[in-house]
């Protein structure tokens, strides 16, 4: 298994249309010219933005927490060109990017150092062979004060993994939950 390159992430993207949309460069700068948390390909990943939608967690209702049986009233739902997170707390969002993963890569995604170092924890499972779809991204705020999120800017970095051997078994070939999710996607059993 090997770690792709700046190259074959471009390569993959424009002729297979893996990253949809795809930023070839390093976008440090806004459309005023006021500089943003960085997206686009970088040496060996893709840093994605984080799209304009948000689910904020509140405990409003007094609800325990349960992946089988989750409570959709525990969140709220802002548009925006920004989100606060209350202390100690979480919001979900959606990459702005599409992805559409070959059968033999594997992709693991990390916060931005930007972010991390606010105590901004990004946090995404693994995109795994034949995924597709918008990446569900959760931001956990680990400080006792609130936290700002910019929406279509830089916010994670997905490395690509690509195997030696294709796998038997894909998540397309399981029939994944996830597969072909677009908007801010809630936990499923």
């Amino acid at each position: 298994m090997s770690i792709k390159s700046d190259h074959w992430i471009r390569r993959m993207s424009e002729q297979h249309g893996m990253i949809n949309p795809f930023e070839p460069g390093q976008v440090k700068h806004g459309s005023d010219g006021n500089r943003i948390v960085s997206y686009g390909t970088s040496s060996y990943g893709y840093d994605v933005r984080c799209s304009n939608e948000f689910k904020v967690f509140t405990n409003i209702n007094s609800t325990i927490v349960d992946p089988k049986r989750f409570d959709p009233g525990s969140f709220v739902d802002v548009v925006g060109d920004e989100c606060i997170i209350p202390p100690n707390s979480f919001a979900l969002a959606r990459t702005v990017e599409y992805f559409k993963i070959p059968r033999d890569v594997l992709v693991v995604c990390l916060g931005k150092s930007t972010y991390a170092r606010c105590g901004i924890i990004v946090n995404v499972t693994p995109l795994e062979p034949e995924w597709e779809g918008h990446v569900t991204l959760e931001f956990s705020n680990t400080t006792p004060l609130p936290a700002r999120i910019y929406a279509n800017e830089g916010v994670a970095q997905m490395l690509f993994f690509q195997s030696d051997e294709v796998c038997a078994t894909s998540y397309a070939d399981r029939g994944g939950k996830y597969q072909g999710q677009t908007g801010v996607t809630l936990p499923r059993t």
